[in-house]
């Protein structure tokens, strides 16, 4: 806002100079004239001075008028420019030479230098204007005696130090504006390149949202198949557990209720399986907290694998962000499936700890272990296992650890930060 006002106030200088310069000289003549004819009797002006410059008058008009037409297809200091302003300096001379009071139309030379003089020729003009005015103040030219050129002198000196001190600080301040004009140029080239930086970041920000869209959708297709496999797959794990066990009996009544089991089991995982498809928040959750999901589901296990389990809480109990409850359920849900298929242990600890800012879900069991160093091949009925538990843990800002060592058990440690139900 302050550049534009600098810009239009430069302009309506430049405006009033080119009224000036256009009608200025005129009204100068005309005071002169008015004034010079006025005092001409007490000055003592013969019948060929004002004939003589009757006619300087005229060529002072004609001079003018000239100009004015030559200025519009040529402005600012040219040598015409130059030409004119040593014709108008000759014709305001003669005048003042006539008639002392024509200098009102000689100071003219003052105000149009710059426009019309390079920068080389405007101290001259300058003198020669002070030149003319110095002899009207002194009472005429020529000068009259001694005394006559002695006053002369010190009017042409105190009028050329006036000049040139005026003159420097026209061109500090004409230096000052080209300055600002400069400013105002390179603000406005700073601008648009501006301009173009923020159309450039709209586009790229445009850019990250598709991306961003993009890998949401990926994301959210990973935990889509990632909670499908937490409810089907275990599911189906668990049931098929319980019909080997019925082919491989001879006892009706054992047969019988592990048949209950797979069906029960079959009837609770299409629950879940309905409800995670829905909203994607375990059963377990619906109804209670994260303790008391995992304290049954940890017996839910024992109850299906034969396994001695206990589940324990340590420090104070806080209600927890939905996913942040979701996603230790089904780490420790996965947990506990790998260890029914792989681990052969005698018995399972499931510890949940509150400390603070933070949760920690721990599973240890003591079966035959393995070597964390060395990946295992996912196979066509393999689940998520610990890429998927890890990844889940991340998801929500959180990190997974594998402890583990052949034949010295395992521990499974998550960590997320306790971040408390909305």
């Amino acid at each position: 806002m302050a550049d534009n006002d600098a810009v239009t106030e430069t302009t309506a200088l430049d405006d009033r100079w080119a009224v000036f310069d256009r009608w200025g000289p005129y009204g100068l003549l005309a005071l002169s004239t008015l004034t010079a004819w006025t005092a001409a009797d007490a000055l003592g002006m013969s019948t060929g001075e004002r004939r003589a410059c009757g006619v300087l008058i005229v060529a002072a008009v004609v001079l003018e008028l000239r100009w004015n037409r030559v200025v519009r297809a040529r402005p600012g200091p040219s040598a015409a420019g130059a030409r004119h302003y040593a014709l108008r300096w000759a014709v305001g001379f003669a005048l003042t030479w006539a008639n002392p009071l024509f200098a009102f139309y000689a100071v003219i030379g003052y105000f149009s230098t710059e426009r019309l003089l390079t920068r080389r020729l405007r101290k001259a003009g300058l003198f020669a204007t002070a030149v003319t005015l110095a002899g009207s103040q002194s009472g005429g030219l020529p000068p009259r005696g001694e005394l006559g050129w002695a006053l002369f002198g010190a009017l042409l000196a105190a009028n050329t130090v006036l000049v040139l001190l005026f003159s420097h600080f026209a061109d500090l301040e004409e230096a000052r504006g080209r300055a600002r004009l400069e400013t105002i140029a390179e603000l406005e080239r700073t601008n648009t390149a501006l301009q173009q930086a923020l159309d450039e970041n709209a586009a790229l920000h445009a850019q990250l949202l598709v991306q961003a869209r993009e890998a949401g959708v990926a994301d959210e297709r990973r935990r889509l198949a990632a909670e499908i496999h937490d409810t089907l797959a275990q599911g189906l794990t668990g049931i098929i557990a319980q019909l080997q066990v019925v082919a491989n009996t001879a006892d009706p009544a054992l047969a019988r209720e592990h048949v209950d089991r797979a069906t029960a089991l079959a009837r609770h995982s299409l629950g879940e399986a309905r409800r995670s498809v829905h909203n994607l928040v375990p059963a377990a959750l619906a109804d209670d907290g994260l303790p008391k999901a995992l304290e049954k589901t940890v017996a839910q296990w024992e109850e299906r694998t034969g396994t001695p389990a206990r589940f324990t809480t340590t420090g104070t109990v806080e209600p927890l962000h939905d996913e942040v409850a979701a996603t230790l359920l089904r780490i420790a849900q996965e947990a506990l499936s790998n260890t029914a298929r792989h681990a052969r242990a005698g018995r399972v600890g499931v510890t949940l700890s509150y400390f603070g800012d933070e949760v920690t879900l721990d599973i240890r069991d003591d079966g035959r272990g393995f070597d964390p160093r060395v990946r295992s091949t996912r196979t066509p009925t393999g689940g998520f296992g610990l890429g998927g538990m890890r990844a889940r843990a991340e998801r929500v800002a959180g990190s997974l650890d594998v402890e583990s060592e052949p034949g010295q058990g395992t521990a499974v440690s998550a960590r997320v930060p306790l971040v408390r139900h909305d």
